[in-house]
């Protein structure tokens, strides 16, 4: 398979991770781009309309995008521990885990285009502040009301949890997160030693 990625992607990072914890990590071919919100990538254009990292390639030609198939497609393909659920209130947990996760990036990634790409004299300060203000109430409720099953398991929905917030770490840094979530703090810090998440901290 292959891969066009960015080293700063948290999306490319939840890919990334779960290559390295199935084992399959080798055998991606990463493809460098220059993907952006505002000028896309013509080559991975040519595969994803979007233009958007990460878009995978695999060997009969066909991709897929966005990270959330791409995660489920090397779930799929190893031998070992699923890190999706095959069924149940544990994959319908594990997914809409997930989705929350994806949520608190999007809200993120939307929040760091107005404030550091976007002309400062055309900046929305309410806009970025709602889109923070969405962050905060993901962290929130992670503290709240998944914290119990993030430290209970490590599967899809953890994995998405730690590449979420480590990109508060590395985008967001003034922003502390931690006062607020001190339970979710922990996980994190302990999390953050696996192997997959140590060799995938976000670049650039």
């Amino acid at each position: 398979m292959k891969l066009f990625y960015s080293p700063a992607s948290p999306y490319v990072r939840m890919v990334s991770a779960l290559a390295l914890e199935t084992g399959q990590a080798d055998s991606i071919e990463r493809l460098p781009s220059a993907a952006g919100p505002v000028k896309r990538d013509a080559s991975i254009l040519a595969h994803n309309p979007s233009g958007k990292v990460p878009t995978a390639l695999l060997e009969d030609g066909s991709a897929l995008y966005d990270s959330r198939v791409i995660c489920e497609y090397l779930d799929a393909r190893h031998q070992g521990p699923r890190l999706f659920p095959a069924e149940g209130p544990a994959r319908w947990q594990a997914l809409t885990l997930f989705a929350l996760a994806q949520a608190l990036l999007d809200a993120a990634l939307l929040a760091r285009y107005e404030s550091a790409l976007r002309p400062e004299d055309k900046r929305w300060d309410d806009w970025l502040e709602g889109q923070l203000a969405k962050v905060d109430s993901s962290v929130a409720e992670l503290e709240a009301d998944w914290i119990d099953r993030l430290e209970a398991a490590f599967d899809i929905g953890a994995l998405g949890v730690a590449c979420a917030l480590g990109y508060l770490d590395f985008r967001f840094a003034e922003r502390d997160w931690r006062a607020t979530a001190p339970r979710l703090a922990a996980w994190y810090a302990e999390v953050s030693k696996r192997p997959s998440l140590a060799q995938t901290v976000p670049q650039g």
